[in-house]
C-alpha cells in the first residue's frame, strides 16, 4: 500500500451534504393586487456550523503528501486550485466490484468502498453543489489499476494529495485554510423598496440566497395599497433576515434611503439577539449591485472582518485606487518583479487562473521568500474579472516607486509611462 493510502485507508461522508440542490422559484405577491414580484430563492437554510477549518491530518515532506480533512465549502475552492494534472490524489470512494461473476450486468454488480489514487488529469469545482471531481486513471488501489475512475469530494471528507513540488502560490492556499479558525457566516442584505437581495458570505463564497423584486403600490394608490404593500414588504424581508440571519456571525444591512433603519427597528423589537449582531451600511444601490459596492468600498471592514470574499474584493479596488495614484501600485509581470527585487512589494495579489504558469510560480517564491504577503483571487465575480484586466497580477507598494519598465516603455510593462497625481492609498 502506498504512502497515501496507508495515511488515509477510509473516508467520511455525509448524505446530506452532497444535496445542494435549491429550491423551487416562489413567486407571488405581496400586500395585494398592487405588488407584483418576483421571490428567486437560491438555496435551502443550510448554515450549519462556521467554526471549522481545513484540517492538517499528516505530512510527509520527503514524499509530498499531505492529509487533509475539507471541513468548509472554502476549503473545496482551495483543493480545486491545488490539485493539478500529474498530481496523485488519494481519497476512499466507491467502485463496482469487479470480482462479480460474468454473468451480472455491470450496472448491477455490488459497489465497493475502496481507497483509490488516482493521476488527476482533470479537475473540477462545482461551487454551487459544493463538491470536487478528480478524474485520472487509477495508480494505486485493490483492482482495476489504469483504468479511468472519477473522485468525487464533498465537505467532509479525507483526502491524500501527493505533488511533485509545492510552490509559494500553492502554500499561500493551504496556510490561508490552516490558519483560519473556520469560515464566520455573514449574511449580507442589500435592500431598497421593490429591489432587495441577501447573500451568505462563507469564506471564499459567496453564496447567493434571495433576491426579492416587488412592483409596489405608489403612494397615490386609492384604499391605502401603498401602506400595505410597503408593510408587507418590510415584514417579508424581516422574515427572510431572520431565518437566515439566526445563526449568522454578523448580519449587515445596506442600501439607499430609510428601508434598513425601519428593518433594524423591526430587527429590535422582534429579535433583539440578532439586532445586536446587525450593522448598518449606507450604498448609493441595492440589489447585487449594492452588495459589490459595499464589498469593495471598504466601509464594512470590522463588520465583515474574517470574510476572504469582502477582503478580496476590498484588496482590488486597493489596487484600482493605488494604480490610479501612480507611485503605489504595480501591475503585470514583469512591473511586480521589478517591485519584489527593489523591496517595494508589500502585498501581490494574483489571479487563480496564473497559479499554473512556471514563470509566475517562480516569482511568487521569489516574493515569498522576501517576505511579501500573497494573496490568491478568485478569477469569478468583479474584483477577478478587474485583475484580469489588469494581467492577472498587482502588487501594493510600501512606498512611492516607478518602474524602470515604465520609464523606458518597456512592451512588457501593461503602461507605457508613468501616471501622475496622488501617491497615497
Amino acid at each position: 500500500m502506498s504512502a497515501a493510502g496507508r495515511a488515509l485507508r477510509t473516508g467520511s461522508e455525509d448524505p446530506s451534504s452532497r444535496n445542494g440542490r435549491t429550491r423551487a422559484l416562489d413567486n407571488k405577491p405581496v400586500g395585494g393586487q398592487g405588488a407584483l414580484g418576483e421571490t428567486r430563492l437560491y438555496s435551502p437554510h443550510v448554515l450549519g456550523p462556521s467554526g471549522r477549518a481545513v484540517r492538517l491530518l499528516h505530512r510527509d515532506h520527503s514524499t509530498g503528501l499531505l492529509r487533509l480533512r475539507l471541513e468548509t465549502p472554502s476549503d473545496l475552492w482551495r483543493i480545486a486550485r491545488l490539485v493539478r494534472s500529474g498530481d496523485l490524489v488519494g481519497a476512499s470512494t466507491t467502485r463496482r466490484d469487479p470480482e462479480a461473476p460474468p454473468d451480472v450486468a455491470g450496472a448491477e454488480r455490488t459497489r465497493r468502498r475502496v481507497f483509490l489514487t488516482v493521476r488527476a488529469e482533470q479537475v473540477e469545482f462545482h461551487g454551487f453543489s459544493k463538491h470536487v471531481r478528480v478524474t485520472g486513471p487509477i495508480v494505486e488501489g485493490p483492482f482495476d489499476l489504469g483504468r479511468h475512475h472519477t473522485l468525487d469530494l464533498t465537505e467532509g471528507d479525507e483526502v491524500a494529495v501527493t505533488k511533485p513540488a509545492w510552490t509559494a502560490g500553492d502554500r499561500t492556499i493551504l496556510e490561508e485554510g490552516l490558519d483560519r479558525k473556520g469560515d464566520p457566516t455573514i449574511l449580507v442584505a442589500a435592500v431598497d423598496w421593490g429591489d432587495s437581495s441577501l447573500v451568505r458570505l462563507r469564506g471564499r463564497s459567496i453564496e447567493p440566497v434571495v433576491d426579492l423584486r416587488r412592483t409596489l403600490a405608489g403612494k397615490r394608490y386609492e384604499g391605502g395599497q401603498a401602506e400595505k404593500d410597503r408593510g408587507a414588504y418590510i415584514s417579508e424581508l424581516v422574515g427572510l433576515i431572520r431565518r437566515e440571519g439566526a445563526e449568522a456571525t454578523a448580519v449587515v444591512i445596506a442600501g439607499p434611503g430609510f428601508l434598513k433603519e425601519e428593518l433594524s427597528h423591526r430587527l429590535t423589537e422582534e429579535d433583539p439577539a440578532l439586532a445586536r449582531k446587525t450593522r448598518l451600511y449606507p450604498t448609493a444601490e441595492s440589489g447585487r449591485v449594492g452588495v459589490d459596492e459595499l464589498l469593495k468600498s471598504g466601509r464594512a471592514t470590522e463588520a465583515l472582518r474574517g470574510s476572504v470574499a469582502a477582503e478580496e474584493a476590498e484588496a482590488v479596488e486597493r489596487l484600482v485606487r493605488a494604480l490610479a495614484g501612480g507611485l503605489r501600485a504595480a501591475i503585470g509581470p514583469v512591473e511586480v518583479a521589478e517591485a519584489v527585487e527593489a523591496g517595494a512589494a508589500e502585498t501581490i495579489l494574483v489571479s487563480e487562473s496564473l497559479l499554473p504558469d512556471t514563470t509566475a510560480a517562480a516569482l511568487l517564491d521569489r516574493a515569498r521568500e522576501a517576505r511579501v504577503r500573497l494573496f490568491v483571487v478568485r478569477d469569478e465575480g468583479e474584483a477577478g474579472r478587474k485583475l484580469t484586466a489588469l494581467g492577472r497580477i498587482g502588487a501594493l507598494l510600501r512606498y512611492d516607486w516607478t518602474s524602470p519598465s515604465r520609464l523606458t516603455g518597456s512592451p512588457g510593462s501593461p503602461r507605457a509611462a508613468p501616471r501622475s497625481g496622488a501617491s497615497g492609498l
